[in-house]
């Protein structure tokens, strides 16, 4: 048939007039848009404009022009209007005679123009040319012109609203004109043309500063609503990892300043002048601050509830509009449709679903968007806040235990995201009770009162969700006790892993920790058994109400609902279920968040320190008495200060001081009262006078107020009286080096210059001065390394030397140092004092305030709080007689101590040493798996891209593996069988539901003659099916969610038990070579995913999958021709999800790697308060904690921005997959389908809508958490110690070794067949009951000897023979539990004292307290409450090191056996303690063989025989004496430089 314009039935005439003939108005309106395309195109394709804007910004993202975003939602609506009018077309040309273009020929040429109208737009503005805009003003007016003369006919021929193509016009005429005003707008705003100065435009800050990489404030509508901007970042993850550059910095608006200033502003204004004190309501800062924000998140929200309507009734509207009837109206010779046939064409109706479908998702996701942002920007903002109030809270707060570090921490941790989830949820609070009253209606609509029936149950159930939910957390909660119980005992054993091994004791601690375990996995259960519950509740509830309801309509109406009724209520039901199930979580949340607030509140409301405006030169500020004290608890542990009221001795300065020269005296107390904050004063009636630029020292016995003088004229103290004038010239600040040394989380370079700048030449003399150089050269990188926390652990003289380092390095006037040798042997703080104090310091003429014990040089005395004596040692020596022989003993005692000092090889090499041993060991373990630093190996030796690209998209299917079978076998498959039955059961249901409803209705049609009878048995029958069917269903869906449970259950049991067993049994290499905390870390956080967090996801996971698939399933057999659009899905599906995941755990990695420094940041800070403020450098640590909020927020919001990125682009496949449905359902009509099996189909299709995200966000979470899986499997391949040997331990004598003979013949020994040997052909005899002393320098193999004699290290060659039998064929539990061995480190572990000494409970009490006896504690422990169940805290804390190794002592002595080992036992201890040593061994151990191993060689001279060794060769082996008496022996030499 011949194509033509009007068509060729002569129906047009001009006789009537030109413009009532319908074909040239018609015609007419195609000349606008004609108009458009042929001017835009020239200029879209030489891109005009291109050579714009001068500032170099993110070129394409700049929207600057008036009225943006109207202009876009008016185009789409545009575009719709346009669809339909061709679509008007179409089915109006049908019904004529001849093929009518101009029906629907002018639509379809404005679909395109609008097309690129918005398109040349987005050009003309991303290239900032406004002059161009022209042409479009002209297209707008014209079609506004050519439409309404359309519209003007009509009316005059009596077309009007009942016509459908009246109304497409009309809207057209409103659209056109309202682009028209829109365009008119931005010429009066621009002055682009028709003004004579234009107006110059600049693009904002953000995005001229090009590291700003987080676009979606900055891009144009559709970019926003689909993420569009995050294409390249998510598509690039592919080839190289997502790094922080990648993610840049935030924009201005989200940083954490700018949303703090924006709630601190809120906060304050509530204070008001009347009520100055008053407590400002946090809730109301909040609302004020980000109220705006949370309104428009809700609006989206309700919109898109509101949307999600639509998809029930379409799919009603579809299923009973399949058949319908046509009728005729015809004006101007041409056809025209009524408006109410629209709504009944099955076609439009999918059209409509699907547009619904869209906007309903984008409006769900951007809502969340919305609320994400705004909860990130509230957590800066708090976390600001929290950190500004820390910096100011007073000392006595910290001190007094009115805030503890660990509240702070949970207020950054845990209060700040709890509030910030309740924004992300805050929306749903009002949108979820309007969303179930809307379904309620149409329920009841559809289905009259059987609905409500259905619905009640839904009601009905939702407070038990409640109540599991709220069970859940408690569960949660009391097995986080346990864990920690755990964690703290696994830190225990790990600790002392060598004590543990040496005595044989492994499987008596392993046991501990497995009963513990045993609590935690009994609350695990429960835990489980709640969740499978919740998750049967979710399932299990729709079934329910559905089988209610349909059975209540069966009862009520004798008859059964229409499949377009039954199958709207069915996704009805579906909708309604989601915000029950959310609800309870919601509530919790919110009721978590009202805790929080009351939290911060109290914190923000908590003590400040005073105002220190004192320090900033001559102000002599008095401070009041009497400020606010809280609380009258006195926690100090000073004595209480007695008033000593003496004469206070002027101090004798070099020359006489005139009144009037204060400028001699840096600092000035005068009769100052100081407390802590209770009323009590802790410092009294203190007056003192520090000299410039001299040394003031500052002594006294313990706990008499020394620091807190120093604290006080800080201004960190509460002064009840007196006052603290600092002269002017000491500026600013003040260096201070605290007693108990803090470190930052950074390198020994920055912990030492602390934000100064850097100067070569001054740091090298504060490393020489603190003699920090050998320990640096330790290092692995030298200063750069990390120490702090989360780097490397440093000793705590080492900790010191680089606090006081710090404080030299500064440049300040003042020099405060509290006991900066407390924690330093005899040389190092004589070096320390000559070279840093006495020399650096004084060189640079600054003053010095020093609190010590060492009594050598000193100036003031202290005693109980109040000053005693001030003057140099001189004068106290005339003035004070008592005071200075008093003095003159502890001097006595403190030479002696110097002398045994210098003997002792000193504490220093000591830790030097063990710091080495740490390190030469780890660059060992290169080839064990260190985290996961093997995979970014791999991927840096590939150049080749794609195989890294595999890599990383490549789901860890071995991993999965081993995690299911350390399920157990059954298990697997019980869940697998339980999981396909049901959702077969679910399938099977809804199809039996679309046999009922159709049997009614093709009944109705044929056998409308028969009795009504036999229609009523086959209903009964369906009804019982139904309900048999539902039961199943219900059944199963508890059956499937217990097992997943148990499932991960029974593994998260078998993978704890199996690693505590594969690492306490692991030999000592394995713990020398694996730091301490990558072990911790898989038995705390890798263990809570793999309880808590793998077997939710993995149910989820399973769910979502086989949802879809079913779903998928049954659209298929039912229109067999959807399969061909499922092959494009399928694959848009699978790169989307492959790009997502990769980009996902990039972007997790980030968030997780960039939340520790923030946190360590807060925890730091609140331990180093006092040395922050008083170096005055608060500034530079805020400046620090907003870019590490900022880092992580940035993190987060690219996270949260990525899942709305896949979340909009599931979406909208799922849409097109509903469309695909209901055009396969629609065109296969002519297969005569049941109506009811067209409504199955697209009920199905209209849920992978919601569960396709879901598959691919769990498939990402479960893929970062199978890496626990993975960590822990790691460490199950280390090679377990051999504890068999090639004797029975039946075979061992019982009272082996009897005598203590050892034969050492040719022994060699190395600590991993990788390494060199550390002992070469050893040989050695020595005889029962012999004193043996071994010595030797550092690393020359004295300890593995000591470490072969249990076998704990590779006996390659040679072989020790102890009493006739080969100690490397014996079992090493009998070995290792025949003989006693002390070591240089004294370990003990918390519990009680018999615990301590005998673990096993094998002694009686007698024997312990002969053996306590022995060690001289006996006294001590009865002195103690409950004797020997006396309590000892973790490590033995409690006691002092010196007790600690007569424990250890009295431990070795319990074990009654013939050989003892003494490994360096007295090297960290005092000379009283050692002499008891001494003594015990030579009585106690009389007839027993006694190796010592020694640091001090002074220790073993009277050995009957000394082994030296030199680099693991044994040199020389003879009595002490004859060694001594050779003048070239290595053992003389030894003696000789110790002396």
């Amino acid at each position: 048939m011949a194509l033509s314009f009007c068509g060729n039935d002569d129906a047009y005439g001009v006789e009537n007039g030109t413009l009532n003939n319908g074909c040239f108005v018609d015609a007419l309106n195609l000349v606008p848009h004609v108009f458009l395309l042929f001017i835009t195109f020239p200029i879209l394709f030489i891109g005009w404009g291109s050579q714009s804007s001068k500032v170099q910004i993110h070129h394409n993202t700049w929207l600057h022009f008036p009225g943006h975003n109207l202009r876009w939602i008016l185009t789409f609506s545009l575009l719709f209007v346009h669809v339909c009018e061709f679509a008007e077309g179409i089915v109006s040309n049908k019904t004529m005679g001849t093929n009518h273009l101009h029906l629907y020929m002018p639509a379809f040429m404005g679909f395109v123009a609008a097309t690129t109208s918005v398109v040349y737009y987005h050009n003309i503005e991303t290239s900032n040319f406004p002059k161009l805009l022209l042409v479009l003003f002209i297209y707008w007016v014209l079609a506004f012109i050519t439409k309404s003369i359309k519209l003007w006919k009509y009316a005059e021929f009596d077309v009007g609203p009942q016509h459908l193509r009246f109304c497409i016009t009309g809207l057209l005429v409103l659209l056109y004109g309202l682009l028209m005003s829109v365009e008119i707008n931005v010429i009066r705003v621009r002055r682009y043309v028709f003004f004579a100065n234009p107006q110059k435009v600049k693009p904002p800050e953000d995005l001229q500063d090009l590291g700003v990489r987080f676009l979606q404030p900055f891009v144009n509508l559709l970019s926003k609503a689909t993420y569009w901007w995050m294409n390249p970042l998510i598509m690039g993850a592919h080839k190289r990892p997502i790094e922080l550059k990648k993610i840049g910095k935030l924009p201005i608006a989200m940083r954490a300043l700018t949303n703090y200033l924006r709630l601190k502003d809120a906060y304050e204004d509530q204070r008001t002048p009347e009520d100055p004190n008053r407590a400002p309501s946090i809730w109301r800062s909040m609302y004020r601050a980000f109220g705006r924000p949370i309104l428009l998140s809700s609006t989206f929200r309700y919109l898109a509830d509101l949307l999600g309507f639509a998809g029930p009734l379409c799919i009603s509207g579809i299923v009973k509009f399949l058949k319908v009837e046509e009728r005729n109206d015809t004006y101007f010779g041409v056809h025209f449709m009524s408006s109410t046939k629209l709504l009944q064409n099955t076609s439009v109706l999918a059209v409509l679903l699907f547009l619904a479908l869209i906007l309903q998702r984008t409006f769900l996701q951007a809502s969340y968007y919305v609320t994400i942002e705004t909860g990130i920007n509230l957590r800066g903002a708090l976390l600001a806040m929290i950190y500004n109030k820390m910096l100011r809270l007073s000392t006595s707060n910290m001190s007094m235990g009115e805030m503890t570090l660990g509240q702070i921490n949970n207020l950054v941790a845990i209060e700040t995201n709890q509030l910030m989830w309740f924004l992300f949820l805050c929306p749903n609070l009002w949108a979820m009770p309007v969303q179930i009253v809307m379904g309620v209606i149409l329920l009841y609509y559809l289905l009259g009162l059987s609905a409500l029936v259905g619905a009640s149950v839904i009601v009905l159930l939702a407070p038990i969700q409640y109540l599991i939910a709220t069970k859940l957390a408690d569960t949660q909660k009391s097995s986080l006790e346990h864990s920690t119980d755990r964690l703290k005992k696994t830190t225990e054993i790990l600790k002392g892993i060598k004590l543990l091994k040496l005595y044989a004791w492994e499987n008596i601690f392993c046991d501990s920790v497995e009963e513990t375990r045993g609590k935690e996995l009994t609350c695990l259960r429960t835990f489980a058994l709640y969740t499978s519950m919740s998750i049967f509740m979710n399932a299990a509830i729709p079934i329910a109400a559905v089988l209610a309801t349909f059975a209540m309509h069966h009862f009520i109406n004798k008859s059964v609902p229409s499949p377009s009724e039954a199958f709207a209520a069915l996704a009805l039901f579906h909708i309604l279920v989601t915000p029950l199930f959310l609800l309870s979580t919601v509530v919790r949340f919110a009721v978590k968040a009202l805790v929080s607030v009351q939290k911060l509140g109290e914190f923000l409301q908590s003590d400040e320190i005073g105002d220190d405006s004192w320090r900033n030169g001559d102000m002599s500020v008095f401070l009041e008495a009497g400020k606010k004290h809280l609380g009258a608890t006195k926690a100090i542990n000073r004595k209480q200060p007695m008033r000593y009221q003496m004469d206070n001795y002027e101090q004798p300065t070099r020359r006489p001081m005139r009144p009037s020269e204060t400028e001699d005296v840096a600092v000035k107390v005068s009769n100052g009262f100081f407390t802590w904050g209770s009323n009590l004063s802790t410092l009294s009636d203190i007056n003192i006078r520090i000299p410039t630029g001299q040394l003031t020292m500052i002594v006294g016995q313990v706990g008499c107020g020394k620091s807190s003088l120093l604290l006080a004229m800080l201004g960190e103290m509460q002064a009840i009286d007196g006052r603290v004038h600092w002269s002017n010239k000491n500026r600013y600040s003040v260096a201070y080096a605290t007693q108990k040394s803090w470190l930052l989380n950074a390198t020994v370079e920055d912990n030492i210059t602390f934000g100064s700048p850097f100067s070569k030449q001054r740091y090298k003399e504060v490393i020489d001065a603190c003699s920090l150089q050998p320990d640096i050269d330790l290092l692995p990188f030298g200063d750069q390394t990390e120490i702090g926390e989360r780097g490397i652990n440093l000793s705590g003289g080492q900790r010191q030397r680089i606090c006081v380092a710090r404080a030299l390095y500064q440049n300040t006037n003042i020099v405060f140092l509290d006991d900066p040798f407390s924690a330093l042997d005899i040389h190092l703080s004589d070096h320390l004092m000559q070279e840093g104090i006495l020399k650096f310091l004084q060189d640079d003429k600054r003053t010095v305030v020093m609190v010590t014990h060492k009594l050598q040089w000193k100036s003031g005395a202290m005693k109980d709080g109040s000053i005693l004596r001030e003057g140099t040692l001189k004068d106290i020596q005339t003035h004070d007689v008592e005071l200075y022989d008093h003095w003159k003993t502890l001097m006595n005692r403190h030479d002696q101590e110097l002398e045994k000092d210098i003997q002792q090889d000193s504490q220093t090499t000591l830790e030097r040493k063990t710091l080495r041993r740490a390190f030469y060991s780890r660059e060992a373990k290169s080839q064990v798996d260190d985290e996961d630093e093997e995979e970014e190996v791999e991927e840096e030796d590939d150049d080749n891209m794609s195989m890294t690209t595999n890599r990383r998209s490549k789901i860890p299917w071995k991993v999965c593996w081993c995690y299911m079978s350390s399920g157990g076998f059954f298990m697997v498959f019980l869940m697998v069988s339980s999981k396909l039955l049901k959702h077969s059961v679910i399938v099977a249901i809804d199809y039996w539901l679309a046999l009922w409803t159709s049997s009614q209705t093709n009944q109705s049609l044929t056998n409308a003659t028969l009795p009504t009878r036999s229609a009523e048995e086959p209903d009964s029958y369906f009804l019982l099916v139904f309900i048999i069917l539902c039961a199943a269903g219900i059944t199963l869906c508890l059956i499937t969610s217990l097992t997943v449970e148990f499932l991960g259950l029974s593994a998260a049991t078998n993978l704890h038990h199996n690693l505590l067993n594969k690492i306490i049994h692991a030999p000592i290499r394995f713990f020398d070579v694996t730091p301490l905390g990558q072990i911790l870390n898989r038995f705390s956080a890798d263990t809570n995913i793999i309880d808590q967090h793998i077997p939710p996801t993995l149910e989820s996971l399973t769910r979502s999958t086989l949802l879809c698939l079913s779903a998928i399933g049954v659209i298929s057999s039912i229109t067999p021709i959807f399969l061909i659009a499922l092959i494009p899905l399928g694959i848009a599906f699978y790169f989307i999800q492959k790009y997502f995941r990769v980009a996902s755990k990039d972007l997790q990695d980030l968030d997780d790697s960039t939340q520790l420094p923030l946190l360590c940041h807060f925890s730091e800070t609140a331990e180093g308060l006092t040395t922050i403020r008083a170096f005055r450098h608060e500034a530079r640590f805020k400046q620090r904690m907003l870019e590490l909020t900022d880092t992580n927020n940035t993190a987060y919001l690219f996270l949260s921005a990525a899942n709305r990125w896949l979340e909009v682009r599931t979406d909208y496949l799922g849409a097109v997959i509903v469309l695909a449905a209901a055009g396969a359902s629609i065109w296969s009509l002519e297969y005569s389908l049941r109506s009811g099996m067209v409504g199955l189909g697209l009920t199905y299709a209209l849920t992978v809508t919601n569960y396709l995200n879901w598959v691919v966000r769990n498939l990402a979470d479960l893929e970062v958490q199978m890496s626990a899986v993975k960590k822990v499997n790691s460490f199950l391949s280390t090679e377990s110690e051999n504890y068999e040997g090639s004797m029975d331990a039946s075979q061992v004598p019982e009272n082996w070794p009897q005598d203590g003979e050892i034969k050492i013949q040719d022994l060699c020994v190395r600590y991993d067949p990788m390494l060199k040997p550390v002992l070469k052909h050893v040989n050695a005899y020595i005889s029962p009951g012999q004193k043996v002393g071994i010595c030797g320098r550092t690393g020359s193999g004295k300890s593995s000897l000591s470490l072969a004699f249990f076998n704990m290290v590779d006996i390659f060659e040679g072989r020790i023979v102890i009493d006739g039998i080969d100690i490397c064929k014996l079992p090493l539990q009998t070995l290792r539990s025949r003989l006693s061995i002390i070591l240089q480190d004294p370990v003990l572990f918390s519990g009680s004292i018999r615990f301590n000494l005998d673990p096993e409970r094998t002694c009686t009490d007698d024997r312990l307290w002969e053996a306590l006896e022995i060690a001289q504690l006996k006294n001590m422990v009865k002195a103690l409450p409950g004797g020997l169940d006396a309590v000892v805290t973790e490590g033995g804390e409690n006691f002092s090191v010196g007790q600690r190794q007569l424990f250890c002592l009295a431990r070795a002595f319990v074990r009654k056996s013939s050989i003892l080992i003494m490994d360096e036992a007295t090297a960290s201890i005092d000379m009283a303690t050692e002499n008891i040593l001494q003594k015990v061994v030579m009585t106690a151990f009389a007839d027993r063989t006694v190796v010592t191993i020694a640091h001090l060689v002074s220790s073993i001279l009277d050995a009957e025989q000394v082994l030296v060794f030199s680099s693991g060769i044994l040199v020389e082996s003879d009595s002490a004496p004859n060694l001594l008496a050779q003048e070239e022996s290595l053992f003389h030499v030894l003696v000789r430089t110790h002396k």
